[in-house]
């Protein structure tokens, strides 16, 4: 099911959010002081591509640093990133088939604004 529903999510929505994070990303790596937040970028939109299967969690040990970075991440791309997914999600859910894939866009709502302290993991 989670392949399934990984292609769907694939061809609707998945490779244009990842090309919104990659863009992101690129712009981050090209202002070299704000390299991590291109790290940060590539690490999301590896994540927008192939969602179900896996899971975003605080990563341990992610302090005020972090906290700080999502600050400035939220003001310079962050809010439009999370604009793409519940417009995104918002239009998926108009389908019957779509809710699921509207649902995991909301999901990726909260790392879309504060993706530095997070880590993708596979769920069981």
């Amino acid at each position: 099911m989670r392949l399934i529903l990984n292609l769907i999510w694939l061809v609707l929505s998945g490779f244009w959010l990842a090309v919104g994070y990659v863009v992101a990303g690129v712009v981050c790596c090209v202002l070299i002081i704000t390299i991590p937040w291109g790290l940060a970028s590539f690490r999301i939109a590896n994540y927008a591509l192939w969602p179900f299967g896996r899971t975003v969690v605080d990563r341990p040990g992610a302090g005020a640093p972090s906290l700080i970075g999502n600050v400035v991440w939220i003001i310079v791309a962050g809010i439009w990133l999370a604009i793409g997914h519940l417009v995104t999600g918002v239009l998926l859910c108009v389908t019957i088939i779509g809710i699921p894939l509207g649902v995991a866009n909301f999901k990726m709502v909260p790392v879309s604004l504060m993706p530095l302290g997070k880590e993708i993991v596979s769920t069981p």
